[in-house]
């Protein structure tokens, strides 16, 4: 059966939030008991900042593991009730109207709305709500083990360069014509993302997202984040 679906795909960090995962780790960090063990947690986020300076326009996956190790042995109850008090005290105030606008845009041009974000499914699946039109939500997963986080995520991790297998894994299950689908993304990882689909968009892109758009012509949307 030939792909009739269109889709359009959206990475949610500087897209349609302006906030990413250091913040969202600082805030667990924030939130441990104990001085030593918030010193703890603040230094392996503190560690994972220059990480993404130096990845951050490349491939991202080993900063998303460094931050999230500041997950460590919190409860996965707890993991849940923190992430639903981000989500209603910082994250919704981190909602890009003009993300928004996109977004809603493709819904009324019949595509299917993807959002792919570095963010956890926690974190994630809790701002969903104040996204709307989200058909399905693509996300970084926590490693539990007795029910607490280990501090590890599950492959595959989000943020690297292998969004380009999972877009061409996503169209094939779903039947989707990436020739006529769209994507809207602002990070070098991403590049692979915007060249699968026929109508790729960069949305305040990075440095090497700017010189790859410039390079192949794409539109480039600058809006404030």
């Amino acid at each position: 059966m030939s792909a009739t679906n269109t889709a359009a795909f959206f990475r949610a960090e500087g897209t349609l939030i302006s906030s990413g995962v250091l913040q969202a780790a600082a805030y667990m960090a924030s939130q441990r008991p104990g001085m030593r063990e918030r010193l703890l947690r603040f230094g392996q986020t503190a560690l994972a900042a220059p990480i993404y300076g130096v990845l951050g326009q490349n491939d991202r996956t080993l900063g998303n593991r460094v931050a999230h190790l500041s997950y460590r042995d919190i409860t996965e109850d707890r993991v849940v009730i923190l992430a639903e008090e981000y989500v209603e005290d910082m994250l919704r105030q981190k909602i890009l109207d003009s993300g928004l606008e996109l977004m809603k845009k493709a819904k009324r041009d019949g595509h299917r709305i993807v959002v792919i974000s570095e963010g956890i499914s926690e974190i994630m699946e809790g701002l969903r709500p104040h996204l709307r039109h989200v058909d399905d939500l693509v996300c970084n997963r926590l490693e539990y083990k007795d029910r607490r986080a280990t501090g590890r995520l599950l492959d595959p991790v989000v943020g690297g360069y292998d969004g380009g297998t999972w877009l061409k894994d996503y169209a094939r299950t779903h039947e989707i014509d990436l020739e006529r689908s769209v994507a809207f993304a602002g990070h070098g990882p991403d590049l692979l993302l915007l060249s699968g689909v026929g109508q790729p968009c960069a949305v305040n892109p990075d440095f090497t997202l700017r010189k790859a758009a410039r390079e192949a012509d794409w539109p480039v949307i600058e809006y404030n984040t």
